[in-house]
């Protein structure tokens, strides 16, 4: 990908169409450093997640509900760092879309996949902190691995099947349809309809449902304390178990509101049609959220601090490591 200056003229994308867009310029300097800069944050956001995703695999200690949803979140936070974040990079450096009308259009399904796996995934860990807290009696028979597990798949199914369904019924990636596009560009075309409908399920529904569950669970939480303050002063074992569940949601609590801080601006003003220099910081943003979840872990997990411990130092090759009480091992 060529270098542009500023004493050059006027280059374009594709210099054989005649429907090319301008390619933007910038310095050698410039190149180096967002290059530099973007590569980083990527390798960065998936060598973080990969770690979570280690820890909860090999630790069988960490085979919990809560903890399947984690890792699905790592997943799909590593897949950010992997593939949405080195093309959104080069879209943004070189200001064209190099690799064609088909794979934008793939890009697109990718990329609306993930960003609704996410929305999914925290749904998720609303819901099961809510149980926890809120009916801690009845949550081994609800809040089972196997319901977990299918639960998660149905997500990524059904999130995957509305991306696909609503990139090819707008056309993203059929320039021929729209007057305003040039050949190297990979932008969303949304009929009205799409945007009401979107906007109901990937922003409306999801916040709603996260923001009254966590109301919830923290006025229940503050009851519990006071209670269990209270009925169990010889029972130290139990009143550390409900300490334990009110930390976690507590955890999980700042980790769903660190990503809606980042969300809900940038959805607000794509909806309100703010220029694209805005919508691109505020999606940075969003991708940078990406990074902060494993380090929200490890400042409120032990667990996770021990089991980074044991993947850097090789331990976790060591036999029958998988079996070791991440939780109470100095």
């Amino acid at each position: 990908m060529a270098f542009e200056t500023e004493d050059q003229e006027t280059q374009y994308c594709f210099p054989d169409i005649n429907s090319s867009c301008v390619k933007g310029k910038r310095s050698r300097h410039e190149y180096n450093i967002m290059y530099v800069f973007f590569s980083l944050l990527s390798a960065w956001t998936v060598f973080l997640n990969l770690l979570v995703i280690i820890s909860i695999s090999h630790f069988k200690k960490l085979h919990t509900p809560t903890n399947m949803i984690i890792l699905s979140l790592a997943v799909n936070d590593l897949l950010i760092g992997l593939i949405i974040m080195p093309l959104e990079a080069i879209k943004l450096i070189e200001t064209c879309w190099y690799f064609g009308e088909t794979f934008c259009g793939l890009f697109m399904i990718i990329m609306g996949l993930l960003g609704s796996t996410s929305l999914s995934n925290l749904v998720l860990i609303a819901v099961d902190r809510y149980v926890a807290v809120c009916h801690p009696l009845l949550y081994p028979q609800k809040i089972t691995m196997s319901k977990t597990l299918v639960t998660i798949c149905l997500c990524w199914l059904f999130s995957s099947a509305y991306c696909s369904v609503f990139v090819v019924s707008n056309k993203y990636f059929d320039s021929s349809n729209r007057t305003d596009v040039c050949y190297g560009m990979c932008t969303l075309n949304l009929s009205f309809t799409y945007i009401i409908v979107d906007l109901i399920y990937s922003f409306l529904l999801p916040c709603v449902v996260m923001i009254t569950v966590y109301l919830r669970i923290f006025y229940v939480a503050i009851k519990q304390v006071k209670v269990i303050n209270f009925l169990m002063k010889g029972r130290r074992e139990s009143s550390v178990k409900r300490k334990s569940e009110h930390k976690a949601a507590l955890t999980l609590g700042i980790v769903v509101t660190v990503y809606l801080l980042c969300f809900i601006p940038y959805y607000l003003l794509s909806v309100m049609g703010v220029s694209s220099g805005t919508l691109t910081y505020l999606l940075w943003t969003l991708y940078a959220n990406c990074v902060v979840n494993p380090l929200i872990y490890a400042l409120f997990y032990r667990w996770f601090k021990k089991s980074v411990k044991h993947i850097l130092t090789f331990k976790i090759l060591e036999p029958a490591s998988s079996l070791l009480d991440i939780f109470t091992d100095k």
